[in-house]
């Protein structure tokens, strides 16, 4: 069985230290990635972690946090983060909150995710 909110603070742990290979190896091969700052969608494990690279490299101070996680069904979490950040480019200040959904596949991979910006 499938602990979705030990695998959800995984991914998020991973996040946080910038351990890419840790969060690669969290994705299925076909996974979604979903997220107004992404502009749509983005398909496939590689293209996820390519975006992922271009976003970290950008905003290496990014500090997220979660305020709520909880269950949805066996294979879906929910969290209710913050986020903030500044680019190494423009030095722009980078502030969002939002929701993200997580589900999993029965190995226990990330087969999508979708972000959900709030005002």
């Amino acid at each position: 069985m499938i602990d979705v909110i030990a695998s959800l603070r995984n991914y998020h742990s991973a996040q946080n230290a910038f351990d890419m290979a840790r969060v690669e190896s969290m994705f299925a091969e076909n996974a979604v990635y979903a997220s107004p700052a992404l502009n749509g969608e983005i398909k496939g494990r590689t293209a996820i972690m390519m975006a992922m690279r271009k976003h970290f490299a950008e905003f290496s101070d990014q500090i997220s946090r979660d305020q709520e996680i909880k269950k949805i069904n066996e294979n879906t979490g929910w969290s209710r983060w913050s986020l903030n950040a500044s680019s190494a480019i423009s030095g722009a200040k980078l502030k969002r909150n939002g929701t993200e959904t997580i589900t999993l596949n029965d190995d226990g991979l990330i087969v999508s995710v979708e972000v959900k910006d709030e005002a």
